[in-house]
This record gives structure tokens, sequence and C-alpha cells, in this order.
């Protein structure tokens, strides 16, 4: 079954840490990212740009409107994600407890429709 790890985190916490805090997360992502590929499971992921870059779209009446920024004011951002292929949500779950920012953000464990099966 097939899962997206979505990662989230103040984005202020990232920002506060010193290039040597960064580089050591980097070396954490990157040992992470080695060990889900080699363990096969591994089908998608990217780091997303800040909050600041995004744009929200939203349709009315017909007409598109688009606001900077995420759609929703919160303290944790979404910041990247992992799509995965395992056996069950067991699995999914010991996968993102392995992702680096779960020790100061959280990641969501989201299964993926399966729209081929309808």
């Amino acid at each position: 079954m097939q899962y997206l790890l979505l990662i989230h985190a103040a984005e202020s916490l990232e920002e506060a840490m010193s290039p040597e805090e960064m580089g050591e997360l980097m070396q954490a992502y990157g040992k992470f990212t080695g060990e889900i590929e080699a363990a096969g499971v591994l089908r998608g992921s990217d780091r997303l740009r800040p909050v600041a870059d995004a744009t929200t779209v939203r349709v009315r009446s017909g007409d598109t409107i688009t606001t900077d920024g995420p759609f929703a004011e919160t303290k944790e951002q979404f910041g990247g994600y992992y799509q995965i292929d395992v056996p069950d949500l067991d699995a999914a779950i010991e996968w993102a407890a392995k992702i680096p920012t779960a020790t100061y953000g959280s990641v969501e464990v989201r299964p993926i429709w399966d729209m081929s099966q309808e």
C-alpha cells in the first residue's frame, strides 16, 4: 500500500539553526533517504520551498482567486514529503518515525487512495 509521509515543522525553527546545525540536519536527511532508497520502498520525495513562496488557489463563482501563502495560518508548515510503498500502516509509521524532522516537528502518515481500484 502506498502512503505519503507529510513533513511539518515550524519554519522559524530551521531559520534559527546555525549553519552547523543545518548541516547536521541535512546529513541526517541524506542518511534517511539513502536508507529508504536501499529498502526499495521509496516512490518519490521532495523538499518544498518556504511558505512565503506558496500561492493558494480558490475558484468561486467561476472566478480564480489567488492568495500569497498557505491556505491556513498554522504554527507548523508543510515542508516536504516522502511517498512510500509498504505492506501496512505499521511499516509506514516505522519509516515516518525515522524522518529527522519528527524529532522537533511532526510527520502525518496519509494512505494514498488507489483510484484504479474504484
